[in-house]
């Protein structure tokens, strides 16, 4: 039954933007969305079976799960058994200067990781010691921020040396504008018209291509935003009534079916778990 699943999300105390969840599924399911932080898991026990990068994936005990900005999955149990899992949310901000300085380069803007699910016992080790860590609320500052240096030291050492890829084909460029967008205008009211138009493509053909590219329609993307800044807003003590106006909700019955079906719980349980 889906009201056994339990959802806790905690805030490090001394690394910025980085958040740790711990989840324990029965009988929930995850809709298609997408974070705007990297995200990096481990599975614990069941099977956590999930859509992304366009490949069906299977996790069992042990195996990594890693995640890039805007990458859309979705996600749930793939036996009968409960499923449990730890996550690490890291902002682009807070992750990408220690990528850069792993890689000993100077911008790591574009960086993909190209692996969504692996065997890797090292990086495993460092995601399940810093979810411990901020879980507890124990260690220092330099304890959590070398365990984050470790953790971008596994992953460039796995993608490999870095070389930006400069044959963007055009049709992404613009899909990219498109995103670019809907970010800058997150609480306005869009229209397929307004987006289209940032990207300079026809309307049927622009949503023909997105849907393509991504996964799932510019207005699924759309609300998956809203709800990425609703969430952002709520951490900052944003009252629910205020949140549900300016991200362009309906009602606040609404705004919450939305957020928990990417959060697993309400947007004021949220709220709640990570302002102490």
């Amino acid at each position: 039954m889906e009201q056994d699943s339990q959802f806790q999300f905690i805030k490090s105390e001394h690394l910025p933007e980085v958040t740790a969840l711990q989840a324990a599924m029965d009988g929930f399911t995850y809709d298609k969305h997408a974070h705007e932080e990297y995200a990096f898991g481990v599975t614990l026990s069941g099977r956590q079976d999930f859509f992304s990068s366009g490949a069906f994936h299977r996790s069992t005990p042990g195996n990594v799960i890693q995640l890039n900005p805007d990458e859309v999955h979705d996600g749930h149990s793939g036996v009968e058994e409960p499923l449990s899992y730890v996550m690490l949310y890291i902002h682009p901000r807070q992750i990408e200067p220690l990528l850069a300085e792993a890689a000993g380069v100077t911008s790591m803007g574009d960086l993909r990781m190209r692996e969504t699910l692996m065997q890797d016992p090292v990086l495993r080790n460092h995601i399940l010691e810093l979810v411990r860590l901020i879980a507890s609320g124990v260690g220092s500052r330099i304890e959590q921020e070398h365990l984050l240096y470790q953790m971008a030291s596994r992953v460039v050492q796995r993608v490999g040396r870095y070389q930006p890829d400069e044959r963007v084909r055009r049709a992404d460029r613009l899909l990219v504008q498109a995103k670019a967008f809907i970010h800058e205008h997150v609480d306005a009211d869009l229209s397929l018209d307004d987006l289209s138009e940032a990207a300079n493509l026809s309307k049927y053909h622009f949503v023909r291509l997105f849907r393509r590219q991504y996964g799932i329609t510019p207005h699924q993307y759309l609300i998956n935003c809203r709800i990425n800044a609703a969430r952002s807003a709520l951490e900052t003590g944003a009252s629910l009534a205020d949140v549900v106006y300016r991200y362009g909700f309906s009602d606040l019955s609404h705004f919450n079916r939305r957020f928990k079906r990417i959060y697993g719980m309400t947007p004021k349980q949220y709220q709640a778990s990570v302002i102490a």
